[in-house]
C-alpha cells in the first residue's frame, strides 16, 4: 500500500487532512512520535528540540544543537517509520523530500493563502492580535525553509516537489482526502519489488550513518555510504588520527548488513583549518 508523506503551512488544515487519509486507510499518522526519539538520541530535551524545529530556540539551544547529527537521526528515524509499513500518513519532518524516490510514496503539500491562515490560527488561539499571529507563522515557516534548504537543497514550496499539492481555501478536508485516495489507488503509486528494494537500500544506509554518528570512534568520519540488497560500501577520506578498520565494525554490526566493502583511504596529511 502506498504511503503518504505530507508536509503542509500552519493554519492550512493540513492536521486534520492527514487525520481524514489516516482513518480512510486504517492505520496512524506519525508526526510528534518522532521527538522523542530525536532527543534521547541527541540526549537533549524533548523541549530543546521543538524550540530548535520551530525556529524559536535561544542562543544556547542553537549552539548546542548538533544540526548534523539532527538531519541523520531523522532520516534514519523517518526510513524506519517508512519501512515498518505501520503508518498511513508520515507528517513533516521533511518526510515529503526525504522519501521521494520511492514509487510508492505520495507526497503531498497542503496550503492554504496567508490571510486564510492567519484567520484560522486567530480563531483557534482565541486571539485578535492578528500581527502576533502572522509572525508566529513566518517565523514557523523560515525555520521549515531553512530546514529543507540545509538538509534537502530545495525550496520547501515550490509545487513541483510533491506529486499533489491541496489549497484548503476552497477545497474542504474531505475533498482533499479524496484527492489523495485517488493517488493511493493509482497503479503508478502502488508498491512493487523494485521500490521496496529501493526504500530497503534508503533506510539500511540511513541506519548505518546513524550509528556511525553515534559511536565515538566514527563520529568525526565524513563517509559516504551505499547499500544494495545488505551489501555496505563505504567511501571517503578520513583523518590520519581516526582507523578506517572502525567503520567497518561500527557498519557491520547493524541490523540487516550481509557484508561490508571498505573504500575508505586515510589522507596523506591532518587537514589544517586556515583563519580569515
Amino acid at each position: 500500500m502506498p504511503l503518504i508523506a505530507m508536509t503542509r503551512e500552519m493554519g492550512s488544515l493540513g492536521k486534520d487532512v492527514a487525520t481524514a487519509v489516516s482513518a480512510r486507510l486504517g492505520k496512524p499518522v506519525v508526526h510528534h512520535e518522532i521527538i522523542d526519539q530525536l532527543a534521547s538520541k541527541m540526549r537533549l530535551r524533548k523541549s530543546h528540540v521543538i524550540r530548535f524545529l520551530d525556529g524559536k530556540a535561544n542562543m544556547w539551544e542553537r549552539l548546542t544543537t548538533d544540526k548534523t547529527s539532527l538531519s541523520i537521526y531523522t532520516a534514519d528515524e523517518t526510513l524506519a517509520l517508512a519501512e515498518s509499513g505501520n503508518v498511513a500518513v508520515i507528517r513533516g519532518w521533511g518526510s515529503a523530500h526525504l522519501l521521494r524516490p520511492i514509487q510508492h510514496v505520495i507526497c503531498v503539500r497542503v496550503c492554504a493563502p496567508m490571510k486564510v491562515r492567519v484567520r484560522r490560527m486567530m480563531e483557534r488561539l482565541h486571539t485578535d492580535d492578528e500581527e502576533f499571529v502572522t509572525g508566529e507563522i513566518k517565523l514557523s515557516e523560515e525555520a521549515h525553509g531553512a530546514i529543507t534548504r540545509r538538509h534537502f537543497g530545495i525550496n520547501w514550496q515550490e509545487p513541483e516537489q510533491y506529486d499533489l499539492v491541496l489549497n484548503t481555501e476552497r477545497v474542504s478536508i474531505e475533498e482533499c482526502a479524496d484527492e489523495v485516495m485517488a493517488l493511493v489507488n493509482d497503479a503508478e503509486f502502488q508498491e512493487t519489488a523494485q521500490s521496496t528494494q529501493l526504500l530497503a537500500n534508503l533506510a539500511l544506509e540511513a541506519h548505518v550513518r546513524a550509528v556511525l554518528r553515534a559511536d565515538p570512534r566514527t563520529a568525526k568520519m565524513q563517509i559516504a555510504i551505499s547499500a544494495d540488497k545488505g551489501a555496505i560500501t563505504l567511501a571517503g577520506i578520513v583523518d590520519r588520527d581516526l582507523e578506517p578498520l572502525h567503520a567497518s565494525e561500527v557498519a557491520a554490526a547493524v541490523a540487516g548488513v550481509k557484508d561490508v566493502k571498505n573504500q575508505l583511504k586515510v589522507a596523506m596529511t591532518s587537514r589544517i583549518k586556515i583563519d580569515g
